[in-house]
């Protein structure tokens, strides 16, 4: 029975995929029903305010699935918001046993679907594939405990340690597979954001493609404290696929560029800064959270990973290692500013994965501070 429900709760999980990036706050979810060793109905939460897993499944039966199992990624809601609670529509659809891979970490949820169910006689099993749920509802557990995003940062990096030469010249460090990986990165997240710098440097779209298309993206952010970014700015085209934010500081007076963006569709936010005149990312963050954006890919540049860096921001790291070599000193560096003094003083990672991606190596780790 483990095998088959671990096989099962996988699927679930594929389904739980294809609304990264699509449902905050909410989670994105996925649902099965089978019966036996027959799949009947496959469902994922696809938008938030929409159907949830379970009953975009159920739907697809009817509503009716009696004597079935339905395998679920998170556990099923059992109060009352913008839809009706899932738990009421798996009883009355009959299925006679649940299977979730995680319970709500949202404490006004936490494990109210499953005592439900299973006081109305419902054969109700927890914790399949535990470690790959909480692993894939890391960001959302990080937003329901803190209300703030949970930060991925993405760096491509040549084998000597560089980002860019010393023209800032970086397009392409990596291969084009790690390129269309990132681009999936993308689409599964809230929010994607760089620093000026790199706006000024690349010029970057940020979109999102999936499959050689654009699609829907998330939310491009540009932290500029001085709107110094160009009028003819890439971030600034494809706003029906992805909307973007320029973050300034609170005492930045361009008026009329600023009129002139916000009446393009662009949105400004205005942010506390440092005394050195940069943007607060600490109060950065927290606004970011306000705005549902649960989950943000930091894609550069070097100024602006080393302050996140330093303010312990950053949860997770995605590096790609090019087998390519810049040959000198002189290049631009994964993270600017100071440094650690001594070795022993260095930032670890855990929890360490390495996969090859063509000819590039990307290492993906979460910082211990």
């Amino acid at each position: 029975m483990a095998g088959r429900d671990e096989k099962f709760m996988k699927l679930a999980l594929r389904q739980a995929r294809k609304g990264l990036g699509k449902t905050s706050p909410n989670p994105a979810v996925g649902a099965v029903i089978v019966m036996g060793d027959e799949i009947l109905a496959k469902g994922y939460h696809q938008k938030a305010g929409g159907a949830h897993a379970e009953i975009d499944a159920l739907e697809k039966l009817g509503s009716r699935a009696p004597g079935c199992t339905m395998y679920v990624t998170l556990e099923p809601c059992n109060h009352y918001g913008k839809t009706p609670p899932c738990t009421e529509a798996i009883l009355k659809s009959g299925i006679k046993r649940v299977v979730i891979g995680m319970k709500d970490p949202n404490p006004g949820v936490r494990g109210g679907g499953a005592a439900y169910l299973a006081s109305k006689g419902v054969e109700v099993v927890t914790g399949i594939l535990a470690d790959e749920c909480r692993r894939f509802y890391e960001a959302y557990v990080k937003f329901v405990e803190s209300s703030t995003p949970f930060v991925t940062l993405k760096s491509a990096l040549t084998l000597d340690g560089w980002t860019a030469t010393s023209t800032g010249h970086s397009q392409w460090i990596t291969s084009e597979g790690s390129r269309r990986l990132v681009h999936t990165m993308r689409a599964e997240s809230d929010g994607i954001m760089v620093g000026v710098g790199t706006v000024l440097t690349d010029d970057p779209s940020l979109t999102a493609r999936r499959g050689g298309r654009p699609g829907p993206g998330p939310t491009r952010i540009v932290v500029d404290s001085r709107l110094r970014t160009p009028m003819k700015a890439k971030v600034f085209e494809d706003l029906s696929f992805s909307p973007t934010v320029v973050v300034v500081g609170e005492k930045t007076e361009k008026p009329r560029k600023m009129a002139t963006l916000e009446d393009r569709g662009i949105r400004l936010i205005r942010c506390p800064t440092t005394p050195d005149g940069r943007i607060d990312l600490r109060a950065l963050m927290d606004i970011l959270g306000e705005m549902d954006i649960m989950s943000l890919l930091v894609e550069g540049g070097a100024r602006i990973a080393g302050s996140l860096f330093r303010a312990g921001l950053v949860d997770k790291v995605h590096i790609f290692l090019a087998p390519k070599l810049l040959l000198g000193g002189d290049g631009v560096p994964m993270a600017a500013g100071p440094g650690v003094a001594r070795m022993d003083e260095a930032l670890p990672l855990r929890d360490i994965e390495i996969k090859r991606v063509e000819q590039d190596i990307m290492l993906t780790g979460y910082p211990e501070y």
